[in-house]
């Protein structure tokens, strides 16, 4: 056995990388200060291109070339829908002959909803906190990556992979994720880490699908003085209230399709969703609303089939419209993301052993759990045919996800790039390293 491989020797590099990341992690935290300052929230994903640049900028002196992949705007645009701008996905990789793993983020976010007491674009550290649009879904989790990865070159730790940076849009319920894409194009490697999941001791069990359908309403503007009377225009927001009203009925019943998926721990059975995301119509006081615009957002189970859960959505429509003589009504799917089934695979316990090494996690911490949250690797199960897709991430329940006030931690951040150092390490736990000949490991 050479020096180089030898568990001491392994072990002493690992520990000064770990220092080095404790000590440089406040670069991170203005890298991910930088990231956040850039708006990509989806809808309508306009920053796309502006957040590719700032990364081409942070893994270039790290040795990375990048190729930026625009998706296709046939595959993706509706029109008047809420997506717009170039999709534009970036991945970053260096060859050395080593097997490949790749490293997937999404860079969108969801818009800012109200109640934000800081400038969410703008990061505000309280503590250990760091506060802004993305902090922990997911740009926190890029800036602890490229810690890791600037660990490795500084301390001179040997890698086992070549790692595959895909930086990804419209995963927050596009119509065609930038992975999908990429995976349909054959450019996703066939052994990834997924950075959309939790910082908890979990292992992933994969979860449900989602779709976005957009309602719109038409009905006919006139002043609103003329509105009660016959032949007075037609009140779009008004004849959308039996819809509503017959959504709501169906949201009940939606809700009783439970998943065989095991929930959290501590948390109850996972179930089926259906919400009324948003609604917009009408102009003014002053006139008769001729357009109302409802998002609805469904959340489907493995064991449901997205055809049945779509055509049962647009036959309330059409049955709770029908009655009412020249409205009009369109309906368009803007977004869909397929349930993940069961990622496990063959490098689990190495990547479990590796979140142990970063967040302190004993072995029999760990739990497996499914989310009625959704990603966008079903996609990428169904067009590579290889199921195994790692979990991790900042994710924690009290992290404000999608809600003002998200915010990541620094220990966490330090970590998380630990425990991604340690895996891609090539003397951590050889024993359990598929992809070393039997002979190694």
């Amino acid at each position: 056995m050479s020096e180089a491989s030898s568990p001491r020797y392994q072990e002493t590099v690992l520990a000064q990388a770990g220092g080095w990341i404790a000590g440089h992690v406040d670069g991170a935290v203005a890298e991910l200060g930088r990231m956040i300052a850039v708006d990509t929230s989806f809808p309508p994903g306009l920053g796309y291109d502006d957040f590719a640049g700032l990364l081409e900028e942070l893994v270039a002196p790290l040795g990375f070339e990048s190729e930026r992949v625009a998706v296709p705007e046939a595959l993706w645009y509706v029109p008047h829908g809420p997506a717009a701008g170039a999709r534009t996905n970036l991945i970053a990789s260096r060859a050395s002959g080593r097997p490949a793993c790749g490293l997937y983020f999404h860079v969108d976010t969801v818009p800012a909803a109200a109640g934000w007491e800081t400038d969410p674009l703008r990061m505000e550290r309280d503590d250990e906190r760091l506060i802004g649009l993305g902090a922990a879904d997911m740009k926190g989790s890029i800036a602890a990556i490229l810690l890791a990865l600037r660990a490795a070159k500084a301390c001179g730790v040997e890698l086992a992979y070549d790692p595959v940076l895909l930086f990804c849009t419209d995963e927050e319920g596009g119509l065609y994720p930038g992975i999908r894409y990429l995976a349909e194009q054959g450019r996703v490697p066939g052994h990834i880490l997924n950075f959309n999941g939790s910082a908890e001791a979990r292992v992933w069990a994969g979860c449900f699908g989602l779709f976005n359908l957009i309602v719109r309403i038409h009905g006919q503007t006139v002043h609103a003085g003329e509105g009660n009377r016959r032949g007075g225009g037609l009140n779009a927001i008004e004849a959308a209230l039996p819809l509503l009203n017959a959504l709501a009925v169906l949201k009940a019943r939606v809700a009783t399709r439970v998943s065989a998926l095991p929930p959290p721990p501590g948390k109850p059975p996972l179930a089926a969703q259906l919400n009324l995301a948003a609604l917009q119509g009408g102009t003014a006081g002053g006139q008769v609303p001729a357009l109302l615009e409802l998002t609805i957002n469904r959340r489907y189970a493995p064991e449901e089939r997205f055809g049945d859960a779509l055509a049962e959505i647009e036959d309330v429509i059409r049955r709770s419209t029908a009655t009412v003589p020249g409205l009009s009504v369109e309906t368009a799917l803007v977004g869909h993301l397929m349930p993940t089934a069961d990622p496990s695979g063959p490098h689990w316990p190495r990547w479990q052993a590796a979140m142990g090494e970063g967040f302190g996690y004993a072995p029999g911490e760990f739990r497996k759990w499914g989310a009625a949250s959704c990603s966008d690797f079903g996609w990428v199960q169904r067009a590579t045919g290889r199921s195994e897709v790692l979990l991790g991430g900042l994710g924690r329940p009290d992290r404000n996800i999608h809600s003002p006030g998200e915010y990541t931690t620094v220990p966490d951040i330090v970590s998380l790039a630990k425990a991604v150092l340690a895996y891609l390490a090539a003397d951590f736990r050889p024993d359990i390293n598929p992809d070393l000949p039997t002979s190694q490991s």
